[in-house]
């Protein structure tokens, strides 16, 4: 009995009906970057100082320029190490008052304007930004900029949760009801956030975006692995992940179009309800349905498909079945990932290769919100060094191997933070040079942690495998905010700091893994054991895909070994 792939082999593995799906999807790929780095300018922190009562009449009636209100009634900066009394204190003098003259007019109330007691932002502060953001309209500065960390945290646990439940969604229920439904309530959710009154629903809102965000966007990423052959299969994900990136570009000019935040998040959330169109664009996964015993709705799309690519389906297509697999009836527990010592090495080191990822992606593009010079710019610029990233995985994976390039791509982040703490802020250019070297390092480590993470463990747990290991990814996600924001008000140059240890330990704990290229998946725990002496090698099957006809074609790898692998970020 023909199996998917075997009908796939003689339809088109990647014919037209592929290229569409995929293209078509690649928009919901994108449409997660929103989401996934929205803080960055949903939640930009501007220059501000204590609004104090008065000032601004005392500057018009003297005529002073901005710099020289500033000069006379902000304090000035405190000693490096504390936590910006600029723009956290102010001082306690009553502006109203006559005696009060326009050259130095603290010089009347102490001879050392040091000496005048300083008290608390009482009646707000002045943001110096002509747009706004959650951090202006809220006020989640000083006291209260911990709220902004807690921000970015809900999206990661609402992430973490949803891997959970929406995963089990997309197995029992199927790819496509999972798609439509999480995008629907991504879609509701993203423009209830636009239109949050308070911060408390705003929270809320975030919380349960990102519970389905996530979901949609792994849905769209394993139909368009499933419609496609073995020997497409890694690239195309690769490419879909590339999608993302091209969403973050996007994003970037649509931020610095509209520079208020609650117009920006409905300018990224209306467009998604567009996606509901998929309900007549994009059919159900025919494997999924095979699995589901539904063979006449999988016979049904194979025929669709065979008559988009051009082809006559198979004499034998009614005959369609999964591939039997043996391995499939053994019950996989927790403890199988950890029964063995081999086993036990790989999911220590690769529950630490997640964690380091998420901790080191986010944490950089974080770091160029609350450092950077032109905050557009620098996001633009660091976004870009993604497409050669995922190029040379693809350049690479299949020549080289997966441990070096991982482990070197780890050394090669972590040496580019630890670099940019020695960088002065007036060779701002040099510093954002090695920021993007770091970004696409931990890019390429991002993309083939989880295709290795797939071809370490045995068949029958390596789903398993993939979401508690890919759990540390999230899990990473929800301190990350903390470790960057909090730390940056100690020293600009700790939350780099500690990017740079753990992921040059990273590097060093990847080079004990074993090299998984041309080793068969292990099926049995003793496979996995053996992994090293292990060197059935398969022969590459080159393949082209052609986006565009006579144009552009990129090479593909050998028969993909991470079918079963989730592609997270």
């Amino acid at each position: 009995m023909p199996t998917v792939d075997d009908v796939l082999e003689q339809v088109g593995e990647f014919g037209w009906f592929q290229k569409q799906a995929f293209l078509t999807l690649c928009l919901l790929s994108a449409s997660f970057a929103p989401v996934y780095v929205g803080i960055v300018f949903l939640g930009f922190t501007p220059d501000h100082r204590c609004l104090s009562p008065g000032v601004a009449e005392l500057s018009q009636r003297c005529g002073w320029s901005l710099a020289e209100e500033l000069n006379f009634t902000v304090p000035d900066p405190g000693p490096e190490g504390e936590a910006f009394p600029r723009q956290c204190r102010r001082y306690q003098v009553d502006w109203n008052q006559s005696a009060l003259g326009c050259v130095d007019p603290l010089a009347s109330l102490a001879s050392n304007r040091s000496h005048l007691p300083l008290g608390p932002c009482l009646h707000g502060w002045v943001y110096d930004t002509p747009g706004s953001s959650i951090v202006t309209e809220f006020n989640l500065v000083c006291e209260n900029s911990w709220k902004l960390d807690l921000f970015q945290s809900c999206v990661n646990v609402g992430f973490f949760l949803g891997s959970l439940g929406v995963g089990y969604i997309a197995d029992r229920f199927g790819r496509k009801l999972c798609l439509l439904t999480t995008t629907l309530i991504s879609a509701i959710s993203g423009v209830l956030t636009a239109v949050a009154p308070d911060y408390t629903s705003l929270l809320l809102f975030r919380l349960l975006q990102g519970f389905v965000s996530k979901g949609s966007w792994t849905a769209g990423y394993t139909l368009t692995t499933e419609f496609v052959g073995l020997g497409y299969r890694r690239t195309v994900a690769i490419l879909y992940q590339m999608a993302f990136t091209a969403g973050l570009v996007l994003f970037c000019g649509v931020a610095y179009a509209i520079p208020h935040w609650r117009e920006l998040q409905l300018a990224v959330s209306v467009p998604t309800f567009l996606f509901l169109f998929y309900y007549w664009c994009v059919p159900e996964s025919p494997r999924w349905l095979l699995s589901q015993k539904r063979n006449s709705q999988a016979i049904k799309i194979m025929d669709h498909i065979a008559q988009k690519n051009g082809k006559l389906p198979p004499a034998n297509l009614k005959m369609l079945s999964l591939e039997e697999d043996v391995t499939e009836k053994l019950s996989p527990s927790f403890a199988d990932l950890v029964r063995t010592p081999h086993l036990r090495k790989y999911t220590c080191i690769l529950m630490y290769l997640w964690f380091t990822s998420s901790v080191l992606y986010q944490g950089l593009i974080m770091h160029v919100g609350a450092t950077g010079g032109n905050l557009y710019l620098d996001f633009f610029y660091s976004a870009l060094v993604e497409f050669p990233a995922a190029l040379i995985i693809i350049l690479t994976i299949d020549r080289v191997g997966r441990l070096y390039p991982l482990a070197v791509s780890n050394l090669v982040a972590g040496a580019a933070c630890f670099a940019m703490v020695f960088i002065s802020h007036d060779l701002h250019w040099l510093s954002m040079v090695a920021a993007c070297v770091g970004r696409m390092g931990i890019t390429i480590v991002f993309q083939m942690v989880c295709l290795v993470n797939a071809e370490l463990y045995p068949t029958f747990v390596r789903n398993l495998g993939m979401m508690v290991c890919s759990s540390l990814c999230d899990l990473g996600g929800i301190i990350t905010p903390f470790l960057v924001f909090r730390l940056v008000e100690v020293w600009q140059g700790l939350p780099l700091v500690l990017f740079a240890v753990l992921s040059l330990v990273a590097g060093g704990m990847t080079l004990l893994l074993p090299e998984t290229k041309g080793v068969a998946l292990p099926e049995t725990i003793e496979d996995a054991e053996n992994l090293r002496s292990f060197y059935r090698k398969a022969k590459p099957k080159e393949k082209k895909i052609y986006l565009q006809v006579q144009t552009s074609e990129v090479q593909t790898p050998e028969r993909d070994t991470s079918q079963g692998a989730e592609g997270q970020r």
